[in-house]
């Protein structure tokens, strides 16, 4: 069946030339540029694959188990290097549902899953996270939703777009919920490392012999343009499957992406960079979380994790209406409408992108557009 646009990308693909002069709700660190690898690059780099490794670089596939903190219970085999997450998701579940599988997915959360599961023609069971809970996970339902039917569980960690945060007993009950039906389960964790107030939640891949952990250096590193993320799973086959899938489309993965993250990822460059986003965002978290609260006609529950979480609209304002008015003249303001997530009274409010994004400029122009209303 034919992969269906989803309400996100349509919303992306209709504002790329809007070229707004701020932004609320962008979803990754600041980003940094190609001069600060550069006294790490080798000059006589080959740009051809020349016989690398099909799995990735294994410098950087090291790395990646580091920062996960998978050293211990996965070995290096068990990390494939991918183009960013959003690649190693689509090469999990395009391998592992068929038609008429069931799929749980999570509301709100990472529209992919659902995208592919509906082009696949599976069925999907969707477990709601509820605002009143603080959007937290009701593990009670996903018990009820998980069935011996239940080919595969996809969940994001922190998850996108709340940032609610799993903790290990959570991590530890889901996996329970999957292995008692031997379902395959995927964890997004694209914004692992971005936690305010926790300590990062340990990823399921080394939690689980079916648990698959997915994750890039595009948000806490704001390396979107390498597109260069993991799949990590201790099962062989599910990585050789997505191996040989990967190898009917792009292949292998593109050199200087590898290069660059497996820099960025070094623990000497990794660990400031990683502190420094962690400053900004939550600098930014609490600009944010002020506005909202002095706005009658916006509530939140501000993100334990990540650069993104969701505002609720007051009176009967719907998201759609209020981002496309927001990025009109004279306000030239971009943010992403809550039904992105199936969620249209709500609108996606974001942290990152350093000084370029304009969050101050951003807010005071919301601010003036929510005073009209």
């Amino acid at each position: 069946m034919k992969v269906k646009i989803h309400t996100l990308f349509e919303y992306l693909l209709d504002t790329t030339e809007a070229e707004p002069e701020a932004f609320v709700g962008f979803s990754l660190s600041k980003s940094p540029v190609l001069g600060d690898f550069l006294d790490a690059l080798d000059p006589a780099l080959p740009l051809d694959w020349n016989q690398k490794s099909f799995r990735g670089l294994p410098e950087l596939r090291a790395h990646v188990l580091r920062t996960a903190a998978l050293q211990e219970s996965c070995a290096l085999d068990d990390v494939l290097i991918t183009a960013g997450a959003a690649e190693a998701n689509y090469l999990a579940i395009r391998q592992l549902l068929e038609p008429g599988d069931e799929i749980v997915i999570e509301k709100p959360g990472w529209p992919q899953a659902e995208v592919m599961a509906k082009a696949i023609g599976a069925h999907i069971k969707v477990v709601n996270r509820r605002e009143q809970d603080a959007w937290a996970l009701p593990l009670d339902d996903l018990r009820t939703a998980v069935t011996e039917k239940t080919k595969l569980i996809f969940l994001t960690n922190p998850n996108n777009p709340t940032g609610r945060l799993l903790r290990p007993d959570e991590l530890r009950d889901i996996t329970d919920i999957a292995q008692r039906v031997g379902a395959w389960l995927i964890v997004d964790e694209v914004y692992a490392g971005l936690e305010w107030n926790e300590e990062r939640a340990p990823s399921i891949a080394g939690l689980y012999e079916r648990g698959i952990t997915t994750g890039s250096v595009s948000k806490a590193l704001g390396l979107q343009g390498l597109r260069t993320g993991w799949m990590i799973c201790c099962n062989a086959e599910l990585i050789m499957d997505a191996i040989i899938l990967r190898e009917n489309s792009s292949e292998i993965m593109n050199v200087m992406g590898e290069v660059i993250a497996e820099i960025a990822l070094r623990e000497e460059r990794y660990a400031p960079a990683l502190s420094a986003a962690r400053d900004a965002g939550r600098a930014n978290l609490a600009l944010l979380d002020e506005f909202v609260q002095g706005q009658p006609l916006l509530s939140w529950t501000p993100p334990e994790a990540g650069l993104i979480g969701l505002a609720r609209l007051g009176g009967d304002l719907d998201g759609d209406t209020l981002a496309k008015a927001l990025l009109a003249a004279p306000y030239r303001t971009f943010l992403l409408p809550g039904s992105a997530y199936d969620a249209p009274r709500h609108i996606r409010l974001g942290v990152g992108g350093g000084a370029e994004a304009n969050l101050n400029l951003g807010l005071e122009r919301l601010g003036a557009l929510l005073g009209t209303l």
